[in-house]
């Protein structure tokens, strides 16, 4: 069952609102009725969803799903009674996932919860591949300097540069990039970091 934080501030509406997902199969891990309190319960519950309604006292819903995106937490869907262009412009800024308009069915709020985290699942993994390849172009890098440090320092050309790399990454049960930074910094062309190997 996914776990759902529910933020609004009007009790009634909250309660029906929770009562709701429950019904539909989803399990309320939190009912809170301000941003603030949104804002912590999310740090703390790491909710799989979160519904939040966009006027709440102490922290709007749209600040809060400021706050909750600069971690990211969870896929936040916004409830509102208001449909204006810039409410909806500011919701998306702030990351939110998916909006309902009040009143509301759950048959309105289920195909919202469910486009929101499969768009959140999107959203990760996309960053994932990113910082991965960003991983793999910066051990590139690594990779080739080193090359041409070891060229250089062993008149070795760039196959058995590479191979040497290689070879010392599997002897020392290191990663290949250990080895071309520890290469680098006995160069001085970068600093050694503590407990950095000598090659």
């Amino acid at each position: 069952m996914p776990r759902v934080l529910v933020a609004e501030d009007e009790a009634i509406i909250r309660m029906d609102l929770a009562e709701m997902l429950r019904e539909a199969g989803y399990d309320v891990v939190a009912e809170v009725g301000d941003g603030r309190s949104a804002v912590q319960q999310a740090r703390v519950l790491k909710p799989d969803l979160i519904v939040m309604d966009i006027k709440m006292p102490e922290l709007d819903g749209i600040s809060a799903a400021q706050e909750i995106n600069a971690e990211p937490v969870a896929p936040i869907v916004m409830l509102t009674a208001f449909s204006d262009k810039e409410l909806v412009e500011r919701a998306t800024d702030a990351g939110v996932m998916g909006y309902v308009l009040k009143p509301f069915t759950i048959d309105d709020l289920r195909p919202a919860l469910t486009v929101a985290a499969s768009r959140w699942q999107e959203q990760r993994a996309l960053q994932s591949e990113v910082a991965d390849l960003g991983d793999r172009l910066e051990t590139r890098k690594q990779l080739d300097k080193a090359k041409g440090v070891l060229m250089k320092r062993l008149g070795l050309d760039e196959a058995a540069a590479f191979r040497w790399l290689q070879k010392t990454a599997m002897d020392r049960r290191l990663g290949m990039r250990e080895v071309a930074e520890a290469v680098l910094a006995g160069t001085g062309e970068e600093s050694r970091t503590p407990g950095q190997p000598q090659v």
